[in-house]
């Protein structure tokens, strides 16, 4: 048996992270299971009524938004993206390919403020897109984008795109091109071959991009912060206002702890649902 010197070198960081993790964890735990205590940041005794209050219609709607917003994001994402991994990874010019990679990690480098304020320049009222369209005559007034669903979804789609094309990629580039090249033999058209060829194919890197794209969203502040000017509120939010605006940390543990047991079923039965595409797609 191989000696591995630096194993404890590698190991002892990860295990710190994850024991301080758990026990942020259990601190969030503990705190959800705990009374508040009116003008005081203490908790007090240990109740379930905090989970019992997120069955009001208030609260359940905003996880139903969270979850509606998240799956939009991660299927527009997988549709914006999926023509950009393709066009990386086919294209035989270094120097586009590079330039594609460019501008796709670039949103990774931008900070979350930074670019959620330049969202809000380009959905305003005067900014880009209104602009344009005002411009080539096809509507009279601006589109409210700003504080809207719509808005908050193009923001997050940003943030998203650049993970999603990369694992799309990936998986594009494991396919053999001679599958493509005998589908065509076959009297196949590319469109035909991409179908029946390469979409199933690259089901792998489809469910990997969707489901790390909604569990990406569901955590988002910054962005349905800013973009949704409090009228589209997502969990992230919620936690916020409860927990740093009204000083009731049990109620926005109980919030944290019930978003993250959401999360978990639902990229359950995402999972599940992809499942049950991938082997009808390579069948």
């Amino acid at each position: 048996m191989r000696s591995r010197p630096f194993l404890g070198a590698f190991v002892t960081p990860a295990a710190l992270c994850a024991v301080a993790l758990v026990a942020a964890l259990l601190a969030i735990l503990q705190y959800s299971v705990r009374m508040h205590v009116p003008g005081s940041l203490e908790p007090g005794d240990y109740t379930l009524a905090n989970f019992v209050a997120l069955l009001k219609p208030l609260y359940a709607r905003v996880f139903f938004d969270t979850a509606w917003i998240c799956l939009l994001t991660a299927f527009a994402t997988l549709v914006a993206g999926y023509p950009v991994a393709y066009a990386l990874v086919h294209t035989k010019r270094p120097f586009v390919k590079g330039l594609i990679l460019i501008i796709v990690v670039t949103p990774l480098f931008l900070g979350e403020v930074v670019r959620t304020y330049s969202w809000i320049i380009v959905l305003g009222n005067t900014g880009f897109i209104n602009s344009v369209l005002l411009m080539l005559g096809l509507i009279a007034s601006p589109i409210q984008l700003l504080f809207t669903t719509i808005g908050v979804v193009l923001a997050l789609v940003h943030v998203t795109l650049p993970v999603m094309v990369v694992m799309l990629a990936a998986a594009l580039a494991h396919i053999d091109p001679a599958y493509e090249r005998a589908a065509a033999s076959l009297g196949a058209s590319p469109l035909r071959a991409f179908l029946t060829v390469t979409l199933p194919l690259s089901t792998p890197g489809i469910l990997a991009g969707v489901t790390t794209a909604f569990a990406w969203t569901f955590s988002a502040f910054a962005t349905p912060q800013l973009i949704g000017g409090g009228r589209v509120n997502m969990v992230s939010n919620l936690v916020y206002q409860l927990g740093f605006a009204s000083f009731n940390f049990p109620f926005a543990a109980a919030l944290s702890v019930a978003g993250l047991v959401m999360t978990f079923a639902l990229l359950g039965l995402i999972r599940l649902g992809t499942r049950r595409f991938e082997n009808v797609t390579q069948h």
